[in-house]
C-alpha cells in the first residue's frame, strides 16, 4: 500500500498537509499541548502486531505503541487514531492518543467483560450487506445498534462526555444491486431494511455496474467511515473502486453459499480521490455488543415508545395486562420477529455489562489492595520495623 508524498512543512489550516486525513481546528487545538513537547501529529493508518503506520507532515512513518500499552485493551492504538510520535529516533514511537470524538466497539469474540475497538474518530458506520445472500435482518439490527453506540463508546473509553457535535452516522449499503433481477425486487429490499433501521439511509450500490456509487462517496466526501460486514459483502471491491485502482486485495465468493474468504486481514486507513477517508476491515464473523443500549434503543424506537403506554413502567412485555407492546403484536402492527430480536438484543447487552461491572469491581479491589499494602509498609518504615 502507498500513500502520497508530503511536504515537510506544517503550515496553518486549512493548508496543513494531514488536512485530507482529517485535520481540523479541534484536532489542532487538542494536540496544542504536545507540539509544545516538540511532537508530531499523526493518524494511525494501520495497526501490526504492536507497532504502526502513522502518516505525518514528514510522511507515513513506522512507530512502536510501546509507550501507549494500557491494561485496558479498549484503550491500545486503532486505525484512525490521532497520536503523538517521536520526531525523531530509531525506532520512533507513539506517546500518546489523542481524546477519540467516536469509538466503534463489539465485544471480543469470546464473549468476555472486554470490549475490542474496531475503529475510531469515524463519522459514518457504513453497514455492508450483500444482496447475493438472503437477508439477515437480525445481524442486521445487531450492526445497527452498535453504530448509533459508537459514540457513547468514546466516553466509555474515558475520552471526555458525550458529545452529540461528533456523532457518527450509520449508513447502510445494499451491495452487489447488479444481482437483483428487477428494479421492482430491489425496492422492495431497501423498504424491508429501511423498516428496520428507523432514520437511516439505504442505499443499493453495485461496484461492477457503477450503481449508487457516485451517491456514496458524495454522502461520505466529507468525513472518516468504517466500512463494515461479513466476508462476502463487497467492501473491499468497493473500496477499490472508490479509490479508482487495484489497493485492496478481493478474491470471488463461493459458488456454494455466496460467503466469501477473508482477503483483508488488518483495518486499512485510505484516503479518498473524491474527499473523505475510509477505513476497510476484514469480514466479521461474529458483532457482540459491548455497551448499546443506548442503540438498541434507537434501533427499535417504535416498541420503546409503545412501551410508553403499557399499564405498568417496569412491563417486561411478556404477559403483563394492559401491555402496549403486546397490544400492537395482537393487532398486527409489530412483527413477532422485531419483538424477539429486541429482546434477544437487550438481554446480551445486559449480560455483558454484568460482566463488565464486575470486572471493574475486581479491578478496584485489586487496586485498593494495592495501595493499602504500599500504605502498610510505608507506615512500618517510617517506625522503624523495616530496615
Amino acid at each position: 500500500m502507498s500513500f502520497p508524498d508530503l511536504p515537510l512543512s506544517l503550515p496553518s489550516l486549512p493548508s496543513h498537509p494531514l488536512a485530507p486525513y482529517g485535520w481540523d481546528d479541534d484536532w489542532h487545538a487538542a494536540f496544542a499541548p504536545y507540539a509544545e513537547q516538540g511532537l508530531l501529529p499523526g493518524r494511525v493508518v494501520r495497526v501490526d502486531r504492536g507497532q504502526c503506520d502513522v502518516v505525518t507532515a514528514d510522511g507515513v512513518l513506522r512507530a512502536d505503541t510501546a509507550f501507549v500499552v494500557p491494561r485496558d485493551p479498549m484503550r491500545v492504538v486503532c486505525t484512525g487514531d490521532w497520536v503523538a510520535v517521536d520526531p525523531g529516533g530509531d525506532p520512533r514511537f507513539v506517546r500518546t492518543l489523542l481524546p477519540r470524538r467516536t469509538a466503534f466497539v463489539r465485544s471480543t469474540s469470546s464473549q468476555r467483560s472486554e470490549g475490542q475497538v474496531l475503529a475510531t474518530n469515524v463519522d459514518h458506520v457504513v453497514i455492508c450487506v450483500s444482496l447475493a445472500l438472503e437477508l439477515d435482518l437480525g445481524r442486521l439490527e445487531r450492526f445497527l445498534a452498535l453504530a448509533l453506540s459508537s459514540t457513547a463508546g468514546a466516553a466509555l473509553l474515558g475520552d471526555g462526555p458525550r458529545d452529540t457535535a461528533y456523532e457518527a452516522q450509520p449508513l447502510v449499503l445494499l451491495t452487489k444491486a447488479d444481482l437483483v433481477p428487477d428494479a421492482a425486487t430491489l425496492s422492495h429490499l431497501v423498504q424491508d431494511v429501511e423498516r428496520i433501521a428507523p432514520g437511516v439511509q439505504v442505499l443499493p450500490v453495485s461496484s461492477a455496474t457503477g450503481e449508487g456509487v457516485d451517491v456514496f462517496g458524495a454522502v461520505i466526501g466529507g468525513g472518516t467511515s468504517v466500512l463494515l460486514g461479513i466476508s462476502g459483502a463487497g467492501k473491499s471491491t468497493l473500496a477499490n473502486t472508490l479509490l479508482g485502482d487495484d489497493v485492496m486485495d478481493v478474491r470471488a465468493t463461493r459458488d456454494m453459499d455466496g460467503k466469501g474468504r477473508h482477503t483483508t486481514t488488518t483495518r486499512n486507513l485510505l484516503v479518498l480521490p473524491g474527499g473523505g477517508v475510509l477505513i476497510d476491515t476484514p469480514g466479521l464473523r461474529g458483532v457482540g455488543l459491548f455497551d448499546a443500549a443506548s442503540g438498541v434503543g434507537q434501533v427499535f424506537s417504535e416498541i420503546e415508545e409503545l412501551a410508553e403506554g403499557c399499564r405498568f413502567h417496569d412491563c417486561g412485555h411478556e404477559a403483563e395486562p394492559g401491555c402496549a407492546v403486546l397490544g400492537a403484536i395482537e393487532d398486527g402492527s409489530l412483527p413477532v420477529r422485531r419483538l424477539d430480536s429486541y429482546r434477544k438484543l437487550l438481554r446480551e447487552n445486559q449480560r455483558i455489562a454484568a460482566k463488565t461491572d464486575a470486572r471493574l469491581r475486581q479491578e478496584t479491589l485489586r487496586e485498593w489492595k494495592r495501595k493499602g499494602a504500599e500504605g502498610r509498609e510505608a507506615l512500618a518504615v517510617k517506625r522503624g520495623r523495616v530496615r
